[in-house]
């Protein structure tokens, strides 16, 4: 994977500063403790489609603002977010906060950790 560039990594790393987030190997745990949390998987339908951690709903980095109002009209939810390494998922959630979402958390290390921890679907 080639590395990411500087503009973007700033971008990342602005919405960092103002979002939650968890590292991805506590995911399992928190998800066993809090069967409430829906996790959404940020990626591109075709990563979610090649797989995706069992129970994950699909609401990609660029539908997420049009659809989630739709899927989770309870803006109390917890919402945790994951793509491929915690980049997009940051972005998506803090766009998910400007919209009113108070419990929204980004999974660090997202699908590259979180494939080798939960249980996956294809």
């Amino acid at each position: 994977m080639a590395a990411h560039n500087p503009a973007f990594l700033a971008l990342v790393n602005d919405a960092k500063s103002r979002i939650k987030e968890v590292d991805a190997t506590a995911l399992p745990a928190l998800l066993n403790a809090q069967p409430q949390i829906k996790l959404l998987d940020t990626r591109e339908e075709s990563e979610f489609a090649a797989g995706h951690v069992t129970g994950a709903t699909w609401m990609g980095k660029g539908v997420i603002e049009r659809d989630i109002e739709t899927a989770v009209p309870d803006k109390n939810t917890p919402l945790y977010l994951y793509c491929g390494g915690g980049f997009r998922s940051a972005l998506a959630a803090e766009a998910l906060q400007k919209m009113g979402y108070r419990d929204v958390v980004s999974v660090d290390g997202g699908w590259r950790v979180l494939k080798d921890l939960l249980p996956i679907s294809t």
